[in-house]
């Protein structure tokens, strides 16, 4: 390459070096940008005071919460929170659109997880000691999942379990009480201390045999069958905590059945449900029934729809 060929490129190269510091120049508004900004320590900086903030909902379980009216444009404003407290279905909501509101979703998981811990955990110890409630299993041996899938092991008794029993209980009693825990161990919690004391102060009242009373884990009312063939009560009374409903775990249920024995049905039992305070049978009042129950099917010797046509 000539000389006149390199001084070409040469002037090329700085005509273009020129124009890019033009361009820069222009737009720092004249100042040359450096090839390379000093590197500089961070500055530390004092953050600014935050103020006190509050990131805590309030418990949309409370009653105030759970009864106010949503709806943006009642007809009758002042009705409303009566008639929302009058039932436990869920009304007066409003709604966001096409969803409900989010106060309505936190109730809604609030009581959830109320029935999720009603269902699955186990009656409280302490209650079963205070009793004196030894306690005994049926077939199901692992847990609340497969005592949820599997009914028919919650209505067996193991065979460990059979054997306690029949070392441990009195046989053939006028009353044999026994306590389930059932779909809700809340509502065993809830009603064994009023309702115990009255089942076996009116079972004395009336001059009735009580048995010994016990506790079975993992129970469904089909057991009462398998404890009848070994004990031979008169009469066999069940209390059982009742599926939960949304916020509600302590609706206790009393199956009673006159000499159970493997084979029997629903049909050859006897039921008081709903038993809890403020709403459903009260526990005082469904214990003193029970004692008049149990009476009659002594007295005609039948339970469930046999006692009914013999009442007839």
């Amino acid at each position: 390459m000539d000389q006149e060929k390199i001084n070409e490129i040469v002037a090329a190269v700085l005509r273009e070096l020129k124009e890019k510091e033009s361009a820069a120049q222009t737009f720092t508004g004249g100042a040359a940008l450096p090839l390379q900004q000093p590197t500089q320590e961070p500055v530390q900086q004092t953050p600014a005071p935050v103020a006190d903030i509050a990131i805590d909902l309030p418990d949309p379980t409370m009653d105030d919460i759970r009864y106010a009216a949503q709806v943006a444009s009642a007809v009758n404003p002042a009705a409303l929170p009566e008639l929302i407290r009058s039932t436990s279905a869920r009304i007066g909501v409003g709604r966001t659109g096409p969803r409900c509101k989010t106060s309505s979703l936190l109730l809604f998981q609030g009581d959830h997880a109320v029935t999720q811990d009603a269902l699955y955990r186990d009656i409280d110890q302490h209650l079963l000691d205070e009793f004196a409630l030894f306690t005994v299993q049926t077939k199901v041996t692992d847990g609340k999942e497969e005592y949820l899938l599997r009914p028919d092991l919650g209505r067996q008794l193991s065979e460990e379990s059979k054997r306690v029993i029949a070392e441990r209980c009195a046989k053939k009693p006028n009353i044999q009480l026994v306590i389930g825990d059932g779909l809700s161990a809340a509502a065993i919690e809830a009603n064994l201390k009023a309702i115990f004391p009255v089942i076996r102060q009116g079972a004395q009242a009336a001059g009735l045999v009580m048995g010994t009373p016990f506790h079975v884990k993992y129970c469904r009312v089909g057991v009462m069958n398998d404890i009848g063939a070994i004990i031979e009560p008169d009469v066999l009374i069940l209390l059982i905590g009742e599926r939960p409903g949304l916020g509600r775990a302590e609706s206790m249920s009393a199956y009673m059945g006159y000499k159970p024995q493997p084979g029997n049905n629903d049909a050859d039992r006897d039921v008081v449900c709903n038993i809890f305070e403020n709403g459903g049978t009260n526990p005082l009042e469904a214990g003193a029934f029970i004692v008049q129950m149990t009476q009659k099917m002594m007295k005609h010797q039948a339970s469930g729809v046999k006692l009914k046509l013999a009442i007839k």
